[in-house]
């Protein structure tokens, strides 16, 4: 299947048709995704397939001349990536594009004029790992492939569920049920923070699930301090190795607790503060004793904070923070939610507002005028 995406303007569409490609096929290169001149940033694994990912709000930069890309890819479920070319990574996508479950050749750019321009693509998943894996396979390029962009010098690792997931944030009724068409990790508080202060990002989340208990005591056994060490979110024996890759945050924030708050049957104080302090020590293991983290509370109940308080406190680990959303930041009345009583994206700029000067503070990036988006 070869699906064509024509980039040029900043208006999202979603875009999945057949079409005949009308470039000449023998004046492309083909290069593997696993090329180094591509940076990717979140949990992937590279190998001879490609680079295979599942977290939401993964993403990968290309930096490439000439007047088309085609990227090769494969999906086990049919999952939806955003796109900007030549534009900077914002709230807003330049084109939504979706690769299906098949092996699938996707159009991302085509120009009637030819230059030595270099063009600046970047592409970013949309779902989570329930959702199948990706694995991008190769790129057709009928210019030349150059250095994209390194890991930028500030990067932020997020822990949470599906607050960091993007569930729900492109919708604005609070009673419609979730879509992949309206999960979007770029319009988060996590991806606002990134762009407020110029950082890489990636996330380990997962809708539903919790601390030491998930929604509704779904999946038993399995939570975010088990997810955290592995490579692919659905995958529990694919373990990541920190040391074998170049992600290096400042500081990690994690944002749970509304699952194991769900339906009024949260775990005890006890069992929550080992399972917390047990996810502490994995990141800790990652980064070094002096890495900074973030512990929030969610705003589903006041006792949350102290069960993060507790937590923080029987770590008992430098450069561990904790702080908790209020109701007052974002009401669940009619105030800015999206599908299934999830914050859309003003409800996230709320969140991304209240935590701002702690991740200032604990990383010595400086607060600016810049807006908050």
């Amino acid at each position: 299947m070869i699906a064509c995406v024509l980039c040029s303007c900043a208006v999202s569409a979603r875009m999945s048709a057949n079409v005949n490609a009308n470039m000449s096929a023998d004046k492309r290169t083909t290069y593997p995704a696993t090329d180094s001149r591509i940076t990717y940033v979140g949990r992937t694994l590279a190998n001879e397939d490609g680079v295979s990912f599942d977290y939401s709000a993964t993403y990968a930069r290309l930096t490439f001349t000439g007047c088309y890309v085609a990227l090769r890819a494969s999906s086990s479920e049919p999952i939806e990536f955003n796109l900007w070319i030549d534009h900077p990574f914002a709230a807003e996508p330049d084109k939504v594009i979706r690769i299906d479950s098949r092996d699938t050749t996707v159009v991302l750019y085509t120009s009637s004029k030819r230059d030595k321009k270099e063009h600046q693509l970047l592409i970013q998943r949309r779902v989570e790992g329930e959702h199948g894996i990706t694995v991008f396979r190769s790129w057709d390029i009928d210019g030349e492939l150059r250095q994209a962009p390194a890991l930028a010098e500030r990067q932020i690792e997020f822990v949470g569920d599906s607050y960091t997931c993007g569930y729900g944030t492109e919708n604005s009724v609070r009673t419609d049920p979730y879509t992949i068409e309206t999960q979007n990790p770029a319009k988060t508080y996590a991806a606002i923070l990134a762009r407020y202060f110029g950082a890489d990002y990636w996330t380990i989340s997962h809708s539903g699930m919790g601390i030491a208990r998930n929604y509704n005591s779904k999946f038993a056994g399995w939570y975010m301090p088990d997810r955290y060490t592995q490579t692919f979110d659905m995958s529990r024996d694919s373990a990541w190795v920190a040391a074998d890759h170049p992600l290096r945050p400042q500081i990690t924030v994690i944002y749970l607790g509304a699952n194991d708050f769900s339906t009024r049957m949260q775990p005890h104080i006890d069992d929550y503060a080992a399972h917390y302090v047990r996810l502490l020590k994995q990141i800790k293991s990652n980064y070094g004793a002096a890495h900074p983290i973030l512990c929030v509370a969610p705003k589903v109940s006041e006792l949350c904070i102290q069960y993060v308080a507790r937590a923080a406190h029987d770590a008992g680990m430098e450069n561990v923070y904790f702080t908790g959303v209020f109701e007052g930041i974002h009401l669940n009345t009619n105030d800015n939610l999206g599908a299934s009583w999830h914050p859309n994206y003003l409800g996230h700029q709320k969140i991304a507002y209240s935590l701002l000067p702690y991740v200032s503070t604990l990383t010595g990036w400086a607060v600016t005028d810049r807006p908050v988006k």
